[in-house]
């Protein structure tokens, strides 16, 4: 059996076109190269736009109605939702679960947002509001008290621009109640150039 010696000698030459010559099933390189690893490609997304409300949810309740086949359950959420600024609202609302009550709440909300007159970040003047059964009482506080408040009230205030306050939850105990009364309290608030600059009644005198 006659062996025949191959030659595995290259020229640099040769060599250098091996390199650069393309490989048939090589991928191409940059835009048609196929993407690997994540697929949502982060990188080219644009700046995630900061929400405009900030929602927090209170409360959730489980709630049952009896009908002819026994009892139906359900969700009751209860939503706040503000600015952080001047504006603030509460929704109530219910739902076959969780996600759903606390999406139909924070829509509610939404829809019934007030408008708070905020003077040096407190309340311009007291108030005391009873609603049902719940009585709250704010006031205001000076620069560096914080909010002197407990549960609802609490969580109210603080997705609002108020960051001085003194308040007192009086009467019942019921979330929904409180919170509305709050709302209440707080849609109350005049703001204080209508009440510092009000020209008082002339009073006329008697003629002798």
């Amino acid at each position: 059996m006659q062996h025949v010696k191959k030659d595995w000698s290259f020229s640099m030459a040769e060599q250098a076109a091996a390199n650069t010559t393309p490989r048939a099933n090589a991928p191409a390189s940059g835009a048609n190269r196929s993407r690997g690893g994540r697929r949502d490609d982060r990188r080219n997304q644009g700046p995630v736009e900061p929400k405009q409300f900030e929602e927090l949810v209170i409360n959730i309740d489980r709630v049952a109605r009896v009908v002819k086949g026994g009892r139906r359950f359900r969700f009751k959420a209860l939503v706040v939702v503000g600015d952080r600024k001047n504006k603030v609202g509460v929704g109530v609302s219910k739902g076959a679960d969780v996600q759903a009550a606390i999406s139909k709440a924070t829509d509610v909300a939404k829809k019934n947002l007030i408008t708070i007159p905020i003077t040096n970040a407190t309340i311009p003047h007291d108030a005391e509001v009873k609603l049902s059964g719940a009585r709250v009482l704010i006031k205001p506080a000076a620069p560096g008290t914080g909010i002197i408040a407990g549960g609802v009230v609490r969580q109210i205030i603080g997705v609002t621009g108020i960051n001085n306050m003194l308040s007192k939850s009086l009467g019942s105990t019921n979330k929904v109640n409180i919170a509305y009364a709050t709302i209440e309290a707080l849609k109350s608030m005049v703001p204080r150039d209508q009440w510092l600059n009000a020209k008082p009644k002339k009073v006329k005198k008697e003629e002798a």
